[in-house]
């Protein structure tokens, strides 16, 4: 009985080839996403079983047109390719091709061809390619290429079966020699061949073509190559277009000989009327606005109820375990700061879960295109350009995925505003914070029976994040002056209905990060201020009940009250309270005191636990241990006024101080990292601390 097997395969084709519908089909939820080591670009990987004795690890690699990149994804594709030694070179290639746009995908098939690599060509839409008319003979076109081929549907998951037998398949390169190697390179690429001791002369050849991006390759090696191109008069991309031309060219006769019938484009009459709608230079901008009116309406909408039973159900929890756990720290840090911290992230799920599915639904139908596509030229008024949309719209989600999205962008110019405006944008870290507030400060009230104030007023925070964005975006397009021009080129897919398996995939996923990933940033933290609200120096906290005993002698309390009191002066005279007094008097122009000042401090690790810091905050002390967050909130007095404290104008001035500040040390990071070095993460931090300051301060004066 043979040993199994684990082999791994990667996933490699131009952008809106299917290649992650093909992916989510093989992996369902066997998956994970995180970063390729040392870089910020997403890494997919999944586990699938192709027959009883061979499992696979597959990697879904970003979409690439050839091997000669233009963004930082596209170079990592080709070092992973080049990197025979690399922790992730694969022992199968599945190449995912469109086969209504066959030539354009057959590019970087051939060069893989003549790196000698083991591919299998996918060929992807067949449904579509059908719809077109087009014919082809798949036989004929794998004995061309010497390279098996099987058809697929990705999105039904047809023809996967052939496919993974294909892949356990022993695979063999082809024994096609596409690249033929140019009078004058020759000795060069002898030299890098010998030199390296690589099998093809093609990999030489990008060896010599482009050492910068190679990043396996060590100084030592990269001068070796720069010293005989030196010496050879070879210089990088002088053969480029000759090579492209050529390998045009190759396709080309294999097409004339395998298509029976060339398809049509009457198929795709639908997606063009469309498109003269939806890409219109008035109607366009209407109906995309339109969207995300409804988008955020349905964000409150559908969300309340299981929202509501969510912090009704942990606010039960919270009071059921206080009562019956027995006394002491350990117990009450369960009852009244993880438990509260817990339901500070589940309570956002129903929310956050409606968001990424209306994304991912954008996503699938093929219309995020088309947004890219309308507002590039919006862009460039700002310094940007269309494809910084897809950051700005994934910011939306969450800074930092957002930013590793603009290595999509070639120009430096472009990419950098993106960068530094891309946290203006709302993302889901903040939803928490606005929920809470709006549904505290705005009436549950309809206009027209149909339209919600609270996701009016949810919208309006959205737009102003963009709006201060664009404004932001306007200064540094005045302040970095650079001559390079950018251009956008995009193909734009056919309209699809959206695959909802991949939409629940989504779902799962994001959701998924932001309970595991948040969670843990939030249940840390909650623990922590916990133990800085419950703790503070022992003499004034053991002589507590004295001195509130003292303050209160002429009032005549029940048991019940004066416990609470000496629990808020407990709160207020521990370490949590010092800072939070200490930071008073900078905020309180805001409108802000204390036990606010103590989750802006907190919230900077991550936004949505400001909602679990007061939480935690408004749960010790509180007069009902049955209270839900909301009805915490709402019944914390002000003293200096005797009325409430979140009246509109401190709600609003929070609002926006959270809408415009740099509250995640994750982003901070993560622009250090892309910008490679501390000047412009420090300067977006002034600057957007600045901007929440004043602008919450005019909102406060003005509407209190």
């Amino acid at each position: 009985m043979g040993s199994k097997k684990r082999l791994k395969i990667a996933l490699v084709g131009k952008p809106n080839s299917g290649k992650s519908s093909l992916f989510n089909q093989l992996t369902g939820l066997n998956q994970k996403i995180g970063n390729f080591p040392g870089i910020t670009v997403d890494k997919r990987m999944g586990y699938c079983q192709l027959d009883e004795m061979t499992s696979a690890e597959i990697i879904d690699l970003p979409g690439i047109y050839s091997l000669y990149p233009r963004t930082l994804d596209e170079k990592i594709v080709v070092e992973i390719l080049t990197d025979k030694k690399g922790e992730y070179f694969p022992d199968r290639i599945a190449v995912i091709a469109d086969a209504t746009n066959l030539k354009n995908c057959l590019l970087l098939l051939t060069q893989l061809i003549d790196l000698g690599l083991p591919v299998v060509l996918a060929l992807n839409m067949m449904d579509l390619a059908a719809k077109s008319g087009l014919s082809l003979d798949v036989k004929k076109l794998a004995r061309q290429l010497d390279v098996p081929v099987v058809m697929i549907n990705a999105r039904q998951g047809l023809g996967l079966e052939d496919l993974k037998a294909q892949l356990v398949n022993a695979a063999t390169p082809s024994s096609k020699k596409i690249f033929q190697p140019l009078n004058g390179v020759t000795i060069a690429l002898e030299e890098i061949q010998k030199h390296f001791n690589l099998s093809t002369a093609y990999e030489a050849f990008q060896y010599l073509q482009q050492p910068e991006n190679l990043l396996f390759l060590s100084h030592e090696n990269r001068l070796f190559i720069k010293t005989v191109a030196v010496q050879q008069n070879f210089f990088p991309h002088k053969y480029q277009g000759a090579e492209t031309i050529h390998r045009y060219g190759f396709i080309q006769e294999v097409l004339d000989a395998v298509i029976i019938k060339s398809g049509g484009h009457e198929w795709k009459s639908l997606s063009n009327r469309l498109d003269k709608i939806l890409t219109h230079k008035v109607w366009g901008y209407l109906i995309f606005f339109t969207l995300l009116f409804l988008i955020f309406q349905s964000v409150f909408a559908l969300a309340q109820i299981p929202m509501d039973a969510i912090d009704r159900g942990f606010a039960d929890l919270s009071t059921f375990m206080s009562k019956r756990l027995p006394s002491g720290p350990l117990f009450e840090l369960i009852s009244s700061g993880i438990v509260p911290g817990i339901g500070g992230i589940i309570i956002f799920i129903p929310q956050i879960a409606i968001l990424f599915g209306f994304i991912s639904i954008l996503e699938e139908t093929g219309y995020m295109s088309r947004v890219v596509f309308l507002m590039d030229k919006i862009m460039r008024k700002f310094g940007m350009n269309g494809r910084s949309v897809v950051p700005l719209m994934s910011g939306l989600a969450c800074a930092i995925p957002a930013i590793m999205a603009t290595r999509t962008i070639d120009n430096w110019k472009d990419r950098l505003i993106t960068i530094f405006v891309t946290p203006l944008m709302s993302c889901s870290a903040r939803l928490p914070v606005f929920t809470i507030l709006v549904a505290l400060i705005v009436p549950q009230q309809r206009v027209l029976g149909l339209i919600s104030l609270q996701g009016i007023a949810l919208m309006g925070l959205y737009l102003l994040g963009f709006f201060a964005a664009m404004f932001s975006a306007l200064l540094l397009k005045a302040i970095i002056r650079v001559k390079e021009r950018s251009y956008l080129i995009m193909e734009m897919p056919t309209y699809r209905m959206p695959k909802w398996s991949n939409v629940g995939l989504t779902i799962v996923e994001k959701t998924k990060t932001f309970v595991l990933e948040a969670g843990k940033v939030i249940i840390a933290i909650s623990i922590i201020l916990w133990v800085l609200a419950s703790y503070g120096p022992r003499e004034v906290m053991d002589h507590s009940r004295t001195t509130v005993r003292e303050e209160t002698k002429h009032l005549q309390l029940t048991e019940e009250v004066f416990e609470n009191r000496v629990a808020a002066y407990k709160l207020e005279h521990s370490y949590a309270g010092i800072i939070g007094k200490w930071m008073e008097p900078v905020i309180k122009p805001l409108g802000f005191d204390w036990k606010i000042g103590i989750a802006l401090i907190t919230s900077f690790a991550a936004r949505e636990v400001f909602v679990s810091t007061i939480a935690t905050i408004y749960s010790l002390g509180s007069a009902d241990d049955n209270a839900t967050i909301k009805d915490r909130l709402k019944d914390e007095i002000n003293p200096d006024t005797g009325g409430p404290r979140f009246t509109p104008a401190v709600g609003f001035s929070l609002l926006v101080f959270y809408t415009f500040a740099m509250q995640c040390m994750s982003t901070l990071a993560i622009v250090k990292r892309e910008t490679k070095g501390w000047k412009w993460p420090l300067l977006q931090l002034i600057y957007m601390t600045g901007l929440a300051y004043v602008s919450a301060f005019i909102v406060y004066q003005v509407l209190s």
